[in-house]
């Protein structure tokens, strides 16, 4: 069998360990898991008895469409329903802009620390991908200008990046914007917004009607805490969704998370806790990061990435054996560890264990 000779070699995504596999491999009874950016608060009351209601309808398909959801979703955020598309996760809708639009002798643009999904789809697509270096963790957005030619089709700016957490401010994203050339397409990555408390932010949805080029994809894995059940979207200029949708796969979301999602949306009181907590939540540790002489880059999400001064692998495996699991690994940060925001008792457990590990991992 011959693959496209592309995909040879290709890393594979590796997403945090899971708990169930950590506690049998070290044998422990308690493990927190502070790795993936999921809501350790889970998600609204309301969407287990949506899920409830639909179980004796699993024989059905789901609606390919899922039309209800699209007509909830643009009445809450203030567009038309077909300026909306769904996926698996905003991973899928990712793979989707990918699959429409990139080609072989195409290229495009990315941050050299930013979610290595944008990256695996243009190189699956045969595209060239300019890395371009951020800038104090912050996308440099005049030097990713500067990389734009005829051959250039999407530029990706992850808002809050991840892993960093840093964001793009409404005034520099405009900026940008108003520079780009109207065959380049910009995705703006939008998964963890609704955790961001400054000011600054952008209001991304009044610029699709100044931005034709303009695509913003969201979640309902993070603060909604419906990671699995896989349901993301990307909302744009309706001539461009369409042709996004034309090669989306049919029933690509499932009953069960159009069902949750929707019940999700009806309590934005819910989103309004988790965003408090999470505020809450990310001064605490940035204070104990400080107090431990550790520096930090500005949080915006729900996690903060932190330079422990030492190889991240090795405070890693020391904190994944005293049951605390965070994300490693990172090319360009080889000494920062990413640590999701958890619960109050799980932010102390971490900082507990990180003294314990810093006097023991030599830096």
């Amino acid at each position: 069998m011959q693959p496209k000779q592309r995909i040879v070699g290709l890393p594979v995504y590796k997403p945090g360990k899971p708990i169930e596999e950590v506690k049998k491999e070290l044998g422990l009874s308690e493990v927190i898991k502070l790795a993936s950016n999921e809501n350790p608060y889970g998600s609204s009351p309301l969407v287990a008895q949506a899920i409830q209601n639909e179980l004796s309808q699993l024989f059905l398909y789901p609606d390919g469409s899922a039309v209800e959801l699209t007509a909830q979703l643009a009445q809450h955020v203030g567009v038309q329903s077909d300026q909306i598309i769904f996926g698996c996760g905003s991973d899928e809708v990712i793979a989707l802009i990918a699959r429409a639009f990139l080609q072989p002798g195409d290229e495009t643009i990315m941050a050299d620390s930013t979610f290595s999904v944008y990256k695996s789809n243009a190189d699956i697509e045969g595209a060239t991908t300019i890395e371009v270096p951020l800038e104090n963790g912050t996308h440099d957005l005049s030097a990713m200008l500067s990389r734009v030619n005829e051959r250039t089709k999407i530029i990706w700016v992850c808002n809050p990046n991840n892993p960093t957490g840093t964001i793009v401010t409404e005034d520099e994203l405009t900026a940008f914007l108003d520079r780009i050339p109207q065959h380049v397409m910009v995705v703006l990555d939008e998964a963890y917004f609704e955790y961001v408390t400054d000011a600054s932010y952008p209001n991304s949805i009044q610029l699709l009607s100044r931005y034709d080029n303009l695509v913003i994809l969201r979640t309902f894995s993070k603060i909604y805490g419906l990671a699995a059940l896989r349901v993301g979207y990307g909302i744009g200029r309706a001539a461009v969704i369409k042709l996004i949708n034309q090669v989306r796969e049919p029933f690509n979301t499932s009953r069960l998370g159009q069902a949750a999602a929707r019940a999700a949306l009806q309590d934005q009181a819910f989103v309004d806790h988790c965003r408090q907590k999470n505020a809450d939540g990310i001064i605490y540790l940035q204070e104990q990061f400080s107090r431990l002489g550790l520096a930090t880059f500005p949080a915006n999400g729900n996690f903060v990435l932190v330079d422990v001064g030492r190889p991240s692998s090795e405070v890693f495996d020391a904190l994944l054996r005293k049951g605390i699991i965070i994300r490693a690994g990172f090319k360009k940060h080889p000494t920062f560890i990413r640590v999701t925001v958890g619960t109050p008792e799980q932010n102390a457990a971490f900082i507990h264990a990180l003294e314990e590990v810093l006097r023991a991992v030599k830096a």
